[in-house]
Parts: structure tokens; sequence; C-alpha cells
């Protein structure tokens, strides 16, 4: 592939994989509402864009993290139902309620602030409440369930939802999600009639008592492996392809890149690629002679990176593509139809969602497959 833009890498998102996605799970989680999280700029992919094409699948529910991120939300799709499970920034109820954005209540203080904006207005702005159920970060306490309850109830007040977040998903099998699921029930019935939501991607694959009333996807909606062990169902929805900058000759016993830490053990053909990890390519990719690293994809053939990563450059090996070897400004595919994220992410010792939300590098974005987005 030879890149067109002349200025450096080219991300394209798919925003027709990206509706396909969301209707997919949509179909799967059929009885409850699916929602779409587009935290961290829709994973990597630009919050306007993907926001605009999950609506136009049928997406009404959107997660953000925090009240910028809604803001974003607010102005690509009006009409938007939006929760920042950052909760109530302290003193910013006013910026929630003149954005129409709905924080996920997760402490009494915050608790208490927002009811008291809106004992201040006679209103009763919506909200979510978050309850820890096993995961240690924000959320109620379990044990705060009672005075939550006896708190609203004097003042007459519901919130929009009730949730909470598994901690082991990812892993259908693991006892903790059955135990999360008792503990939800429990918070549940100090709030009956209010809905209620868990699932995350991997919850919403896991089984349909995880479901209750909303969904909240992420990774799986931008193609990501939401469940480790089994085959990724979702359509990619990223390809990436970064320049060749230079091929060049290495001989037998030189070293490739900082600190010496792969020798050459013969003479090879080497692509300088203008890619490092400032763009997103973490140096855990790096090529040692201790160990291999990561590859890229050029004409549709594996080629190795060699030494460390830098944080403008990647050198990877292009012996085995033969006599014919590619010039300057061709591309090399990091993501795309040879290897996926979760691929590449493994190699990495990571995981898919974090090399999707690293997607900030040097490089143009161009979107395709428009998810029958509106006019305008």
């Amino acid at each position: 592939m030879t890149l067109t833009s002349g200025l450096g890498g080219q991300l394209s998102i798919d925003l027709g994989a990206l509706a396909r996605n969301w209707r997919a799970l949509d179909k799967v989680s059929a009885g409850a509402l699916t929602a779409a999280v587009v935290k961290a700029d829709a994973y990597g992919t630009g919050i306007e864009m993907a926001s605009k094409a999950l609506h136009a699948a049928g997406a009404r529910f959107f997660f953000v993290a925090t009240p910028d991120e809604g803001m974003a939300v607010r102005a690509a799709v009006p009409e938007a139902h939006i929760f920042v499970l950052y909760g109530l920034y302290p003193g910013a109820a006013n910026l929630y309620i003149r954005q129409n954005l709905m924080p996920v209540l997760s402490s009494m203080a915050m608790l208490e602030e927002w009811l008291a904006k809106c004992v201040e207005r006679n209103e009763a702005y919506p909200s979510a409440f978050h309850f820890d159920t096993g995961i240690n970060r924000l959320g109620f306490r379990l044990g705060e369930a009672g005075a939550v309850r006896e708190r609203i109830e004097k003042l007459g007040y519901a919130p929009q939802m009730v949730m909470s977040h598994l901690a082991c998903a990812d892993q259908p099998n693991h006892e903790k999600n059955r135990t999360q699921l008792a503990l939800f029930g429990s918070v549940m019935a100090q709030f009956p009639g209010i809905p209620a939501s868990l699932a995350n991607s991997a919850g919403l694959m896991t089984g349909r008592d995880y479901h209750f009333q909303m969904v909240r996807p992420g990774v799986a909606l931008y193609g990501g492996r939401a469940v480790n062990g089994r085959k990724n169902p979702m359509s990619p929805v990223v390809t990436l392809h970064v320049p060749i900058l230079q091929v060049t000759e290495g001989r037998t016993g030189e070293a490739v890149g900082y600190g010496a830490s792969h020798t050459l053990n013969r003479n090879s053909r080497l692509a300088v690629l203008g890619y490092g990890y400032a763009d997103g390519f973490p140096r855990s990719l790096s090529g040692t002679n201790a160990r291999p690293g990561g590859k890229v994809f050029i004409r549709g053939k594996p080629c190795p990176v060699l030494g460390k990563i830098s944080m403008d450059l990647t050198v990877v090996d292009i012996t085995e593509l033969g006599p014919d070897l590619p010039g300057p400004g061709e591309g090399a595919e990091v993501f795309g139809p040879n290897i996926g994220v979760d691929e590449q992410a493994d190699a990495a010792g990571t995981i898919g969602y974090e090399l999707l939300t690293a997607l900030k590098g040097r490089y143009s974005r161009n979107y395709v497959g428009d998810g029958n987005l509106p006019d305008g």
C-alpha cells in the first residue's frame, strides 16, 4: 500500500463496521437497552464521528468518563442520553444541568451535592447510582445502600438507574462473576422498580442473567476482543498503516536500535518506519536477541520488529520480502486485515483496549463506511 497523504501514517476507521457491531450486540441483548461507551475518544476512533455513527445505528444512551467527553457527545448528538462515569465533579452541578449530563453518583458526598442542587432548583435532575460489588474502584459501598435509599426517600428522588461493574467478565467461568451478580441483586432489592445495569462487553456476551435493563458495551463496539479464550465475533473497525521512511542494509554482527539489544545474525534488509512509542506503538513490542517483539505487515507478509522501538522510529526486518523491495512512502500495516489489534496487544503483553485508546499518533484519520450517518 502506498500512502497517499504524504504526511505520515493513515488511520482508517470503518464507521459501517462500528454500526454493525452495535447492531449485533443489540440483537444479543434483546430485551435490554444497548448503550454505547464512547469514553477515551471512543476508544481512539474519534468521539464525534463514532457517536454519530452509533446514534445512526440506533444507540440512544452513551457513557463517557468526563464532563468534557459528555459535552463532545452532546454537540455531536444533541438528543443523546449521556451518563458521566466519573460522577459529579465538586462544584460542577450547574454544568451538568446545562449540558443535560447525568452523573453516575458513587459517594455520599456526590449524592448530597446533587440532591442539594435538585432542592435548590426544585427539580429532580436525573442521575445513576454506582455500587461497588467487588472491584474496589468507584462506587458506593454495599453497606451504604440502605442509607442511600433512606436519603432519597426523604426527598422523593429516584435515580434513572442503579449500576455496578464486573471485575472478571472476560473470564466467563470465573466465580467472581456469580458473586458480583448475587451482590448486585442485593443492591437492587433496596431500589425496587429502578432500572439496573451490570454488563460491559464481556458481561453482555457471558449470559442474559447479566443483562438487566441496560448493557454497556465498549471495546466490542470497536472490534476488540472482550472475552478471553473465545473467537472474537466482532468486525474490525480500525486499520493503521504507517510510512516506510528508508530501506537500508545491515550486516551480520551489527546492532539495531538503542542499547544494541538486537544484533543481526545474518545480512539483512531493514525498513525504518515513521512510527514509535509517541504514536502508540509500545516499547514492549521491541525485538531483541533475547525475545521476539511485534511485527507489521508489508505487502501482506509479516516483518518482525528489530531492536528497541524509539519515540519516532521503528525498524523491521524485510529480508523475507525478496529482491523487490518497498520504497519510501509505502505503508506498513500495524492493525488491519493481516493483524488485529488484539494480536498486536498479545505480543506487547497488554490488551487491545490499551492499543486502541493510544491511537493519538501523528497520522491522518480517514473515515469510511458512513454507518448510515444522517446528512450534515
